[in-house]
């Protein structure tokens, strides 16, 4: 801050407390490839938008890496890792509307997505983005972020 002031985020953020209803809707073209698998192909949403770091194969309980030869397992970990942060926040998979999958080798595509799919309807599935990476932290083979809105 100017002057040497200290932020303080108390002094900033107000105390009044709203209702707020997201309004998500599925947008699908016929110009556009059809969706393959669990998603969309775009999403308009209005609310409060939650933005979820990249997660990765860290289990809680021991705060290690699990599983670090099975991207399989290691999606499972992330998506419970998602689950728990979107519920801190009053959000479900239902919210999400945008995700990005970072991933060491393309070639774990279908054994991720297999884990991916399980946690979200396609019909209301969000937005993904897919790709490979050099190196992932920790070295894992996989990692998630999302955008939900509520």
């Amino acid at each position: 801050m100017p002057d040497g002031e200290i932020y303080n985020s108390a002094d900033s953020q107000a105390t009044s407390e709203k209702a707020i209803f997201i309004t998500k809707k599925i947008i699908r073209s016929e110009q556009a490839p059809a969706p393959v698998g669990p998603y969309n192909q775009a999403i308009t949403a209005t609310g409060t938008m939650i933005f979820v770091a990249g997660q990765i194969a860290i289990d809680p309980r021991i705060n290690d890496i699990v599983y670090p030869d099975d991207v399989a397992k290691q999606t499972e970990q992330v998506m419970k890792n998602i689950e728990a942060i979107l519920a801190a926040a009053g959000a479900t998979f239902n919210n999400v509307v945008k995700t990005s999958v970072f991933l060491l080798d393309m070639n774990d595509f279908a054994a991720m997505n297999a884990v991916y799919a399980k946690y979200f309807d396609e019909k209301t599935a969000p937005a993904p983005a897919t790709v490979q990476v050099s190196r992932l932290p920790k070295d894992v083979l996989v990692e998630i972020e999302c955008t939900a809105v509520i």
